[in-house]
């Protein structure tokens, strides 16, 4: 079955504050439900003294990809290092994370971070992070097109998710011209961040570019469903996918749970030092 993209959202860049240079806000909705498993993403620019100081999590995660420049990651475990250009990191949050994302050194920032939910059962799993370098990723070529598969599967590459949740992660680069043809879970939701171009995606052919978002919905769960793309210029996207959550959300700052009750304990863990405990 050939999946149709459902609606197309462009959102418009946004001026600096003290953290960042410049924003948009890509997924900004308390409508949980028609995104999930997704919450959040945001596309920043930021240099020094710029970025994000050390602030909290809990009950979600995290999935950065660096575009340019590079990102110095801190955590409250003790982890700390460096992502570079076409690098992602994977960050559970669960019970409760300490982080920082700051530029490294002098060289600007520009980063995408999605933010996914995670189920009940899952919002008290141990913080972890897992850094992915861009070198590693292995990369499928056809005629035309070439697919970097961070989380999925391609044809015959397929490459487990970071995240605790699942999520396909897919970087689609074409030449003018190329068609690609993206296999997805059919119950699964997901989205085409375009970062470059102009293309024709989805069963009716919509017209896309950067910097849109095209959404495609769930169908009957236990098939792949086929996603086509066709691309007008040089095209770049990426696509991520996952099975939606059918929990309540209640969302507050940088905490995601079930009910205002958990919202609240989290507030007073972090403010007595056992957000982490």
């Amino acid at each position: 079955m050939e999946k149709s993209i459902h609606r197309i959202e462009r959102a418009a860049t946004q001026r600096g504050n003290g953290q960042v240079d410049a924003k948009r806000v890509l997924i900004s909705t308390s409508d949980f439900a028609s995104i999930s498993p997704f919450l959040r993403f945001s596309e920043d620019w930021f240099r020094a003294p710029g970025g994000f100081e050390t602030h909290p999590h809990r009950g979600m995660q995290t999935v950065t990809l660096v575009l340019e420049g590079a990102l110095h990651h801190r955590d409250h475990t003790g982890a700390d290092g460096v992502l570079r250009q076409g690098d992602v990191q994977w960050m559970t949050a669960g019970r409760g994370v300490l982080h920082s994302e700051m530029p490294y050194r002098d060289e600007p920032a520009h980063t995408l971070q999605l933010w996914l939910n995670l189920p009940a059962a899952m919002k008290g799993l141990p913080a972890r992070y897992v850094d992915q370098p861009g070198r590693d990723v292995p990369v499928r070529q056809l005629p035309g097109v070439e697919i970097a598969v961070f989380a999925g599967r391609s044809g015959e590459i397929e490459q487990p998710h970071g995240s605790d949740w699942p999520l396909m992660l897919l970087d689609i680069r074409m030449k003018a011209g190329a068609a690609f043809t993206a296999e997805v879970p059919s119950g699964w939701r997901g989205f085409l961040y375009v970062i470059e171009g102009r293309a024709e995606a989805g069963a009716e052919s919509a017209s896309i570019e950067a910097p849109d978002m095209a959404w495609f919905e769930p169908s009957v769960p236990g098939e792949l469903d086929h996603l086509p793309i066709k691309a007008a210029s040089v095209f770049r996207a990426l696509l991520f996918a996952g099975p939606p959550i059918d929990e309540s959300v209640v969302a507050y700052g940088p905490f995601v749970m079930n009910t205002p009750a958990e919202i609240q304990q989290a507030f007073t863990d972090y403010q007595n030092g056992r957000l982490t405990a």
